[in-house]
């Protein structure tokens, strides 16, 4: 063939081929079928027949400054023409401005990066360089987590991806997480005395203030439902445990950080400031892969003196870095995190009234651009449509039905068990994310509602 015609295949066929060869995430590879996306602008995608799809979940939460955006293919374009890769322990342009300006957005003393290939790698780098700068070997973590899929991210999760790779790294233990919705502890807000965040004081206790490294949390728990305390005194409390046993806290920004959650960073809305923060995804808009791990200046200057025992061919690339300056820039000037901000009040408001008129949404939540809508069978119960509440990858029920639903009315939206996401490219407009939202409250009339039982 010529070189250039695998471009030109038709669908059935580039779908038959990438079946063939190649493996998909988190699936049973016989029964998908993947569509074939041939065009991105802005908030949308297309597929080779020409549909067009509004989408709603920014392609796992990371299409930042929309899909093709100019001034990031444009970087990219220029930076390829002058440098494409460089040896990990040399430097160039693009890497000294992407530390700059990361340095400049990060809250407190957060300035020394590390750069990653991709989200999974940076919290696993950042497992490594909690237990080398702290001599410690142990970590507190949370249930219904996420923090990727290598072997020590994957560790770190708390929910039933983890099992794929158990037995695997030891001297991790899981606190409760702040879901109110589904309370561990068995509180609703007016009672709770967050002890999902004292928890995390007596599992240091348990096993020893003197062996635990560092307490990892996400910015805000994405992957497993949006989870967001009822009390805003939660992370600050999480904080202040840490500094009380001399424990980090590590962060884990890479779906609630860069906008997300109408900040630069999701710790940002409690003025809190951690030891270490994992970032990736929205870094680049998801133009190209690219991660990083921020560390307090504490740690960075500990590696004045001591090795880093990190390393990645692809570590800070020109044309990843390239792409991540351009990808902060268009944030700054086009005020994508107000944007974030504002239309996220906007998310919350038709969401709350969204469940007032429909009885198989038993909870929303949302901060920022950031939302899930949880369905249920029974709001009484909480009987959720798939057989688990705990499992992300499980059977989903009436879930599936909705998601194909929402594909009739040309919107792109991904599903879990409990229900799903709602976090669009930060540029969305206001018309723009209403008429998802309207399409969303039409497929779930016609799928959850019927087969609600309550």
């Amino acid at each position: 063939m010529e070189k250039d015609d695998w471009r030109n295949r038709s669908a059935d066929e580039i779908r038959s081929l990438s079946k063939k060869h190649t493996l998909f995430n988190w699936n049973i590879q016989g029964a998908l079928q993947p569509k074939v996306i041939t065009k991105g602008e802005g908030c949308y995608i297309w597929d080779a027949d020409g549909n067009r799809y509004l989408d709603m979940t920014a392609q796992l939460m990371s299409v930042t400054v929309g899909h093709q955006h100019p001034k990031v293919i444009e970087a990219i374009i220029e930076q390829a023409h002058e440098l494409c890769t460089v040896g990990p322990l040399l430097t160039h342009a693009a890497r000294a401005e992407l530390g700059r300006l990361l340095a400049q957005i990060a809250p407190g003393h957060l300035n020394k990066i590390f750069f990653t290939q991709g989200g999974a790698e940076a919290v696993e780098d950042g497992m490594k360089i909690a237990r080398a700068y702290t001599g410690r070997s142990k970590f507190i973590s949370r249930y219904r987590s996420y923090h990727g899929q290598t072997h020590g991210a994957g560790a770190l999760t708390g929910e039933s991806r983890r099992w794929s790779v158990e037995p695997s790294v030891p001297g991790i233990f899981y606190a409760p997480a702040p879901y109110c919705y589904r309370c561990d502890f068995g509180h609703k807000p007016e009672t709770c005395n967050l002890e999902c965040a004292t928890y995390i004081e007596k599992l240091i206790e348990y096993e020893g203030p003197e062996n635990v490294a560092a307490v990892a949390i996400e910015g805000v728990v994405g992957a497993n439902g949006v989870l967001l305390p009822e009390r805003d005194e939660y992370l600050p409390i999480v904080r202040d445990i840490c500094t009380k046993f001399d424990v980090l806290l590590f962060a884990d920004e890479i779906m609630s950080g860069l906008g997300r959650t109408g900040a630069w960073f999701a710790v940002d809305h409690d003025k809190v400031v951690p030891d270490i923060m994992t970032m990736a995804k929205g870094l680049t808009g998801a133009h190209l892969p690219l991660g990083a791990v921020m560390v307090s200046d504490k740690i960075g200057d500990f590696y004045e003196e001591n090795r880093l025992m990190l390393g990645a061919t692809y570590s800070a690339n020109p044309v990843c870095c390239a792409a991540a300056i351009a990808t902060l820039n268009v944030i700054i000037e086009e005020g994508l995190i107000e944007n974030s901000k504002q239309l996220g009040m906007i998310l919350n408001q038709e969401l709350k009234e969204m469940q007032q008129r429909h009885p198989s949404i038993g909870d929303v939540r949302s901060i920022g651009l950031f939302g899930f809508v949880e369905l249920v069978k029974d709001r009484k119960t909480k009987q959720p449509f798939g057989p688990y509440s705990t499992r992300v990858i499980a059977p989903k029920g009436e879930i599936d039905d909705l998601q194909r639903e929402l594909i009739k009315r040309g919107v792109y939206q991904i599903t879990n068990p409990l229900g799903m996401p709602i976090s669009p490219p930060l540029c969305i407009t206001e018309q723009e994310l209403r008429e998802g939202l309207a399409a969303l409250e039409e497929a779930i009339s016609i799928t959850t509602d019927r087969a609600y039982v309550g």
